[in-house]
């Protein structure tokens, strides 16, 4: 039974309606699931749930920063996914699958709405607009997976920062500022590099007048940095 103190409050509910998982199902299914969805918040670094545990649940993201990652059998970790507000994870277990195939991490402090994996299943089975939410969803996780390995093998380092960088530029040309939406661990995470790999990426790009101060990464000429 839902602990009603866990509950989405009308704010929270606003949020969920309006992700793109959410935003097209029919109002008995959007009703149902706001229903539902309980409501977790918890600090930055906490475990959200670890890979082969039984699979329960699948999560929107309403606030902060989550990370998705494999365990190597070096201990090592793999980021593959930064997930950002709006954005569901774990969907990929409502079809198939019992236990969770990979680790999810608050990044920094999250706010989640947790849904039932099973209440989810029965409620796609009932109503086309939540398979139809669904496929959606895991067809657009597939498309940025797909680009990201792309990307993977046919970028280095530093062209994998610079398309990061131009694909937020706010110009064309001339100089610019960006700053950026996390820390730069989690940067290296979702371009797929080690910490201190983006760290030397950064310091080619200096040549094409990239610096970084923190979060807040200045361009002094944004074209040379898109012809390099």
């Amino acid at each position: 039974m839902l602990d009603r103190s866990n509950r989405a409050n009308n704010r929270e509910r606003n949020l969920l309606a309006k992700t793109s998982f959410m935003k097209h199902l029919s109002p008995a299914a959007l009703e149902s699931l706001l229903d539902s969805a309980q409501i977790i918040s918890l600090p930055a670094r906490s475990i959200i749930f670890r890979e082969g545990e039984s699979a329960t649940a699948i999560y929107c993201l309403l606030a902060g920063y989550a990370r998705l990652y494999r365990m190597g059998k070096d201990g090592r970790q793999a980021d593959f996914r930064i997930c950002t507000p709006g954005e569901v994870f774990a969907e990929c277990l409502v079809f198939g699958g019992t236990h969770y195939p990979y680790s999810a991490q608050a990044a920094e402090n999250v706010s989640l709405a947790r849904l039932d994996a099973k209440d989810v299943r029965d409620l796609a089975e009932r109503d086309p607009t939540v398979a139809k939410a669904m496929i959606a969803a895991l067809s657009e996780h597939l498309i940025v997976t797909t680009e990201t390995l792309v990307n993977d093998r046919l970028h280095t380092a530093p062209q994998r920062v610079a398309d990061y960088l131009l694909e937020r530029c706010p110009v064309d040309s001339g100089s610019a500022s960006i700053r950026l939406p996390f820390q730069k661990n989690l940067l290296a995470g979702m371009l797929g590099l080690a910490p201190e790999a983006l760290s030397r990426a950064f310091s080619s790009l200096k040549r094409a007048g990239v610096s970084v101060r923190g979060r807040v990464i200045q361009i002094s000429d944004v074209k040379a940095l898109r012809e390099m």
